[in-house]
């Protein structure tokens, strides 16, 4: 395949294989327009644009090092672009005060590899985090979340089938349950979008199934947009209406998951 980025639409629900594209909910909530990284000496993104609609999942694949985690970093807030623009919901963030980037950046929640709940507290109470930013300072401990947080907390967990793990420690649960209330957790932060880096990377085959089926329905359900970081291809097939494939910093591909052939995938890795 050309080294040229490629760029393919096709009309909405078109397509052979993976989920059929969002029909009617094309609001864009993600615009990501030309952004460049470099740590050092090293340039790990180069002019990388890409959008993320609302009810859309949109995967991204590529080599260790090839930009993926490093364009949902610069859009979370974790790092800062060295170039181009970021616009979330509406709100382009170089322009923005920073309340109001702060304000933009919170309706893109983000679920990580890495699952940091707090094992000794219990599912509700982790789950409940994702509102701390509704909350004034002292009532961010557990014993004074309030009602109205737990019961929203509750709906939550039962969005992700574990509502009748509640009560239980997060540690007793398995990975791929955790994962599961991470996502609650994010939920509760009242998102537009979820930003998922690497969510199934440590996860058995069955439970990575699980979580990417779950991530899909909500985008579906919920009109949220998804943007995940995955290596495995055959989920990012599955599960995803868009896959963007990068190497070395630059988008290689975009486009509808059906019109996406196994050469152009096999490419990203040499």
């Amino acid at each position: 395949m050309s080294a040229v980025t490629v760029l393919r639409e096709s009309a909405p629900g078109a397509g052979h294989d993976g989920p059929t594209a969002p029909q009617d909910a094309r609001e864009v909530l993600l615009d990501v327009h030309a952004i460049t990284k470099s740590f050092g000496d090293r340039v790990v993104l180069s002019d990388m644009s890409m959008r993320v609609h609302a009810g859309e999942v949109v995967a991204f694949l590529g080599a260790n090092g090839s930009g993926k985690s490093t364009t949902l970093r610069a859009v979370n807030g974790l790092i800062e672009a060295d170039s181009g623009d970021i616009t979330i919901a509406g709100v382009r963030l170089n322009e923005a005060s920073p309340h109001r980037r702060a304000e933009a950046r919170r309706t893109a929640a983000t679920v990580f590899q890495k699952i940091h709940l707090v094992q000794r507290r219990t599912v509700l109470q982790n789950v409940c985090a994702g509102g701390f930013a509704r909350l004034p300072a002292w009532r961010s401990i557990p014993p004074l979340f309030g009602r109205d947080l737990r019961e929203e907390a509750m709906g939550c967990l039962e969005r992700v089938g574990l509502a009748d793990r509640a009560h239980d420690r997060a540690g007793s649960l398995s990975g791929g349950q955790q994962q599961r209330v991470a996502i609650a957790r994010a939920l509760c932060q009242r998102p537009r979008m979820i930003l998922a880096d690497e969510p199934v990377s440590a996860l058995d085959p069955k439970a990575a199934d699980d979580v990417m089926r779950l991530l899909h329905e909500l985008a579906v359900s919920e009109n949220l947009g998804v943007a995940a970081v995955l290596h495995q291809p055959h989920l990012a097939r599955a599960f995803a209406h868009r896959v963007i494939g990068l190497r070395g910093g630059r988008l290689v591909f975009d486009a509808p998951t059906a019109d996406i052939d196994d050469v152009e995938v096999a490419s990203l890795y040499l």
